[in-house]
């Protein structure tokens, strides 16, 4: 047989997939009680060609088992490669671990909590374990036939179980379920105003455009418009809010940059004034503000600026945090909207995070931000007109701010309170989705986890400041209802306490006490279809839906220990801590972005040029040179995500005695998910 028809063979055997192992073995075995007979003619005889094809299919076989046990091998080497890792890393972190004297006093009421249901969980486990060897769990025992002491009180805890526990664990988990599936329609409802926008294309239509106006109509044409930075202590970051903002595309007489300075490092006050007076130099209008007394975190800061006498002749106030990076056409595409509209009284654009595919923990902020942004602020903007201001990136009519208030250091979320006063007010919202500012993400589980809870605590403490504001005020009642009802009640308070109660505390409890159940599609089918539902604003990230979904659960007991702290006023639920920046993007790439995602005719008649940014290397050095010894960055332990990791895992061990397919399953992966977040291996990863 020639080599041509035995490659032909061989190609058809292996697209085929051609025997199983069984048919192999028999034909390799055939092949070989056949060889011993030499009087065969090998190159004529159609039995001898069968034959030997069924010799070159052993070889190859023989070959291909042996790629695949090298394959099994690698993967095997891999896997204990990184399992000694992740126990190395994990043990290195338990042994230096220092508890933070800042803890939150409610958070530790909790980890006591919670440290009581994990040794009750595994004492109640030790029990199952104890009556599944005696097989008491096939013929469960009764109190009157029981004859050992250990039967009898196995016998006794079943009939208190059956009657005094599971009714009220039951009555509660039905209960959350009801919370689940109303919240779920509420998204549903959410993702088909979404759907029916971009079906009819709907979006705010701003009445006139700063396209090309005329020179000498300049100081008619464009309003007064001030610019406020406020920052505390963000080094990483100032240099590059600062170029953005001071490159706008608008008539220099005609904007005020003010730079909010909260520092309390005099090396960072140095540097940030430097960069102001590089600015003042180019021609800018910038001015330098540094409080003595740092009352009201941001809001104090905002509201000590807005004092000032020479804003009197100012219509429109722009703020952005110092991480922000507008485009140079920013106020162009903002601006506008107040134009013939005097009842608005807010723009708020979108974010957009240059860090965003950093790490896993980034990954996962962008789907839950892009449903916010994409989802919740769109639809909210589009029907009624009103939505939380996110605090940064958005241009405020300064007449709105004054009627309402202006800035309150009241609650932890200044934004969302002038927000709610402004709505209760007569004043309507505008939300630009297409309008987008750069913006960077926590890398680290320690920086997003404090933002969080100060996101989730602050809307509990406006609620119980605002609720009677809300029933006083002139709103019709349907407004009033949203307002109450789903602002703050279903999105606020209800969604971390059933997600919490639900997935972390009643469903162990159901592998313990079985007599109540949590169906299925509680478990696994609802929950895997919201998360398809918050991850299609952003398409990319489908293949994070399945640690999304386990990583929404785990941020669950943050976000309940915020909110009940925040509505209960327990330990630190009014400390502003700062969100940690790395400063991800530099002076450089906000040029580079602002020539790819700008119109160049807005760059060219701006005058915004690459030689304007001079900042570079020279600042930078001078960054690095004058900073102090810091303390040393360090991954931590999180008591309250391990000892809920021990409790899933346990309830899952306690899941195979019943068999629970999917139950195990799920309380499995989610304990291992508490587990990584509780040795801090998500996010940034300090050597």
């Amino acid at each position: 047989m020639s080599r041509t028809a035995q490659n032909y063979e061989f190609q058809q055997w292996w697209n085929k997939q051609r025997h199983s192992f069984l048919d192999s073995s028999d034909a390799a075995a055939s092949s070989s009680s056949s060889s011993s007979s030499l009087a065969v003619d090998l190159t004529s005889s159609p039995t001898a060609t069968t034959k030997g094809h069924h010799t070159r299919s052993a070889r190859q076989l023989s070959w291909l088992w042996l790629l695949r046990f090298h394959k099994l091998t690698a993967s095997v080497a891999w896997l204990t490669d990184s399992s000694i890792s992740l126990l190395r890393t994990a043990n290195r972190r338990i042994s230096n671990h220092h508890r933070s004297p800042s803890a939150y006093s409610s958070s530790s009421r909790l980890n006591k909590i919670i440290r009581i249901f994990l040794i009750l969980v595994l004492l109640l486990l030790f029990l199952e374990l104890l009556a599944y060897r005696r097989g008491w769990h096939f013929t469960p025992p009764s109190v009157e036939s029981a004859e050992a002491l250990v039967e009898r009180l196995y016998a006794k805890w079943l009939e208190i179980r059956a009657d005094y526990l599971a009714p009220p664990l039951q009555y509660l988990a039905n209960v959350c379920i009801v919370l689940f599936l109303i919240q779920s329609l509420d998204r549903a409802v959410l993702m088909l105003g979404c759907f029916w926008i971009k079906f009819r294309k709907l979006k705010p239509i701003p009445p006139v455009s700063y396209a090309a106006p005329d020179v000498e109509a300049a100081e008619n044409y464009y309003p007064m418009v001030l610019v406020q930075i406020p920052m505390c202590n963000e080094r990483e970051v100032y240099q590059q809010s600062i170029a953005a903002v001071c490159i706008q595309d608008w008539p220099r007489e005609r904007m005020l940059v003010q730079v909010l300075d909260d520092s309390d490092d005099p090396d960072t006050q140095v540097l940030i004034k430097g960069e102001v007076q590089k600015w003042q130099q180019k021609g800018v209008q910038i001015v330098y503000r540094h409080r003595f007394v740092r009352t009201g975190y941001k809001a104090g800061n905002l509201r000590s600026a807005m004092s000032c006498d020479y804003l009197k002749d100012y219509e429109f106030v722009a703020i952005f945090d110092a991480d922000f990076q507008p485009a140079p056409d920013f106020l162009k595409k903002t601006i506008p909207y107040f134009k013939g509209n005097d009842e608005l009284g807010l723009v708020q654009t979108r974010w957009a995070f240059v860090n965003k595919d950093e790490n896993l923990l980034t990954r996962l902020q962008n789907i839950n931000l892009s449903f916010h942004f994409e989802v919740e602020q769109q639809v909210n903007g589009i029907f009624i007109n009103f939505f939380g201001f996110n605090g940064t990136a958005g241009v405020w009519r300064i007449k709105a701010l004054e009627d309402c208030g202006g800035w309150l250091d009241r609650t932890t979320v200044e934004d969302m309170d002038v927000a709610v006063r402004a709505h209760l007010s007569g004043w309507k919202f505008i939300y630009l989705n297409d309008v987008k500012c750069l913006c960077e993400l926590p890398e680290s589980y320690a920086a997003y986890k404090k933002q969080q809870h100060r996101w989730h605590s602050g809307p509990m403490q406006l609620f119980r400041l605002c609720f009677v504001d809300v029933l006083r005020s002139k709103l019709s009642v349907g407004k009033k209802a949203n307002l109450i009802l789903l602002f703050f009640l279903l999105r606020k308070l209800i969604l971390p306490f059933y997600s919490f109660t639900l997935f972390c505390i009643i469903l162990p409890l159901t592998m313990f006490l079985p007599e109540a159940e949590l169906p299925a599609w509680v478990v696994c089918y609802v929950p895997g279809l919201m998360s398809i539902l918050n991850i299609l604003p952003a398409p990319r990230s489908f293949p994070f839906i399945v640690p999304y979904l386990l990583f929404e659960n785990t941020m669950s007991v943050t976000k309940f220990n915020a909110m009940i702290s925040g509505l209960f006023r327990l330990g630190s639920s009014y400390e502003w801590i700062v969100t940690k920046k790395l400063g991800r993007s530099s002076e450089a790439d906000l040029i580079v972005l602002a020539e790819k995602e700008s119109d160049p005719l807005v760059l060219e008649s701006s005058g915004i040029h690459r030689s304007s940014s001079e900042s570079g290397l020279d600042n930078l050095n001078k960054l690095e040179a004058s900073k102090k010894t810091v303390k040393r960055k360090r991954n931590r332990l999180y008591r309250k995500e391990l000892s809920l990791a021990f409790i899933l895992l346990t309830a899952a061990a306690r899941s195979l005695l019943t068999a629970q397919g999917i139950h195990f399953y799920f309380l499995l992966f989610q304990g291992i998910s508490f587990l990584v977040v509780g040795l801090d291996l998500i996010g940034e990863q300090v050597s």
